[in-house]
Order: structure tokens, then sequence, then C-alpha cells
């Protein structure tokens, strides 16, 4: 899933992996809690949450972005690249998500 996005750093510490682009964090993977944490919008942070509490929970808010808990075992691998994507798209320089999109 995160060959599909250029430029994705992965790194360990401790319990968790980090996900980067050029050193800007935009998730988390805790194998052992079947868990990734993502950057998003908090307008979607609060949609995500108030739709399926089951699957997505509230992680932090920090300035404009909400970052949203979701539990792997209740999403598709489809919703979760779409995701994933999001968060990167928060993320990663303006120029090379326009790269990145144009390529499609």
């Amino acid at each position: 899933m995160l060959a599909t996005l250029p430029e994705v750093e992965q790194g360990h510490g401790g319990d968790w992996v980090s996900l980067k682009v050029r050193g800007k964090g935009f998730g988390y993977l805790w194998e052992r809690t079947e868990t990734v944490g993502l950057k998003a919008t908090i307008e979607e942070q609060i949609a995500l949450v108030a739709e399926r509490p089951e699957v997505f929970e509230v992680q932090f808010t920090a300035g404009r972005f909400g970052w949203v808990v979701v539990h792997l075992s209740g999403i598709d691998a489809d919703e979760l690249l779409e995701l994933v994507t999001e968060a990167w798209c928060l993320t990663a320089p303006k120029a090379l998500v326009d790269a990145h999109e144009s390529g499609r």
C-alpha cells in the first residue's frame, strides 16, 4: 500500500512504525494493537468517529489537523488506502502531491 505513494519513509520506534514523507509524519502503525493513527482534517476526524465509533476514535488534534485511530479489523483495504493517501497528501509538499496526482 505504501509503495503507491512517493517518498514514504518508515521508522521503527519501540512498539510502533512511523510513516513519514520528507521527514514529516502522517501516520503510525501499532502492530500489537492492530491499529494505525493517521493525520486527517478535523472535519474528517469528527465525521469518521461519528459514523463508525467502533472503527475510528479520536487520537488527538494539533493545529488544523485531527489525528484518528483506525482499528484495522474494521476497515477494508480500499478504504484504508484512501485514508492513508489523504494523510500523505496533507503532509507531503504540494509539488510532490501534484506530481503524484497527475501521474494517476
